[in-house]
C-alpha cells in the first residue's frame, strides 16, 4: 500500500542551489505548472489508495501560484502535507498556507549569510529569518532543514545554536547522490553521526547513516519500495517510475490511478523496484524514508528513535510557541 505521494508542483527555482539539478533554469524554464484541477483529481485518487502523507514539492513549490489551495485542499482529506521552500516567496504566502501545512521546512545551508547566499546562488539569508518570525508570528512550528554536504558538515554546531535560538528543530538532510551529485564522504558521516548523540532539537533519520555506511541499496537485496510505497507525479500529469530521481518511464494519468497501478508496465517496476542497475548504492532520502516506514528490518528499527524524538519535539515546539501568542 503507498504512504506517501511525492507531487512535483513545479520544476521551476528562483535559486541555483550548487547542491541541486533544478539550478539549471534553462532546462526547466519552460516546463508547466501542475494545474489545481489536475492536482485535486489525483489527489482524491492516491487518498483512496491508502496515501496518508503528501509532499508538495519541485523545483521551488511556492512557485505554483495555486500552492495555498492546493495544500488546503490536501488538508480538507486529512492527508498530512509538507513543504520545503527556501523562503523567498513564503512572506506572500504565509496567511494562506497557516494551519495547512503540518510539515513546513526553511531551507538553510549556512549559519553564515555570506555562505548560505553563495550556495543558493541567491541572497535568501534573510528572507529564511524573516519567514522564521512571520509563521512563528501566526503559530506555526517550522523547522530548519540544513542539506548537509561534504563542505559544510562542520558547520552543524552553529547551524544547531540557531535552530535552539529560534526555539526549531534542526533537520539534518544528508545530501546523496544523483544527476552527476557526490554523496557524502566518510569522514562527513562519522562526524554526523557523532554530533547528533544526546542533540534533543536535531532531527536525523540514523537509518540514512546506517545505509551509507553499508554502501547505500544492494541490487541483491533491495531495501528500496519507491514504487510500491510513493508515488510520484509530474508537473504535467504523469506518473514517474520507479521515481523522480532515476525516472526511466512516465505514465500519463489519463485512467484512474488505481487501474495504473494494476497495469504490466507498472506491476514490472513495483518487481524491480531497488534491482535495477541504476539502484545500487542508492542512497535518496525521499524513497528510504516510506521504505524504512515500518520496523520490518534493522534500518526500520533504526529509524524508530529519532521519528519519536522528532515527533515529541514538534509538539514541545508546538505548546511553546502557542502559549507565547497567548501570553
Amino acid at each position: 500500500m503507498p504512504l506517501l505521494c511525492n507531487y512535483y508542483v513545479t520544476y521551476r527555482c528562483n535559486a541555483y542551489c550548487n547542491f541541486c539539478h533544478f539550478a539549471d533554469h534553462s532546462k526547466y524554464k519552460n516546463s508547466v505548472f501542475a494545474s489545481i484541477e489536475d492536482f485535486e483529481r489525483n489527489v482524491s485518487q492516491v487518498k483512496k489508495l491508502g496515501v496518508k502523507f503528501i509532499d508538495l514539492t519541485g523545483g521551488e513549490p511556492l512557485l505554483n501560484k495555486n500552492i495555498a489551495q492546493m495544500v488546503e485542499f490536501a488538508s480538507s482529506l486529512k492527508m498530512q502535507t509538507s513543504i520545503t521552500t527556501n523562503a523567498l516567496l513564503y512572506p506572500k504566502y504565509a496567511e494562506g498556507l497557516h494551519g495547512k501545512v503540518n510539515l513546513l521546512h526553511f531551507s538553510l545551508d549556512s549559519p553564515d549569510e555570506d555562505e548560505h547566499n553563495k550556495i543558493r546562488g541567491v541572497n535568501c539569508y534573510n528572507a529564511v529569518m524573516e519567514s522564521i518570525k512571520i509563521a512563528k508570528g501566526l503559530g506555526e512550528f517550522p523547522d530548519i532543514l540544513f542539506t548537509v554536504t561534504n563542505s559544510t558538515y562542520a558547520k552543524l554546531p552553529s547551524m544547531y545554536e540557531i535552530a535552539k535560538r529560534n526555539e526549531l528543530v534542526l533537520i539534518i538532510n544528508p545530501v546523496f547522490s544523483y544527476f552527476g551529485n557526490q554523496g557524502l564522504n566518510e569522514t562527513a558521516i562519522n562526524y554526523i553521526g557523532e554530533f547528533i548523540k544526546d542533540k534533543p532539537d536535531v532531527y536525523m533519520n540514523a537509518a540514512y547513516l546506517k545505509l551509507r555506511k553499508d554502501g547505500g541499496n544492494d541490487i541483491n537485496k533491495p531495501l528500496c519500495k519507491a514504487v510500491t510505497r510513493v508515488i510520484v507525479i509530474s508537473p504535467d500529469n504523469k506518473i514517474l517510475l520507479p521515481c523522480y530521481h532515476f525516472a526511466q518511464h512516465a505514465i500519463m494519468i489519463d485512467k484512474p490511478i488505481e487501474k495504473i497501478r494494476v497495469t504490466e508496465t507498472y506491476k514490472h517496476f513495483s518487481n524491480m523496484q531497488g534491482k535495477f542497475d541504476f539502484c545500487k548504492g542508492c542512497t535518496v532520502n525521499c524513497y528510504f524514508e516510506p521504505s524504512f516506514a515500518f520496523p520490518t528490518n534493522r534500518y526500520g528499527i533504526e529509524s524508530l528513535p529519532s521519528k519519536i524524538k522528532y515527533g515529541y519535539q514538534k509538539l514541545v515546539k508546538q505548546k511553546i510557541v502557542k502559549r507565547k501568542i497567548k501570553n
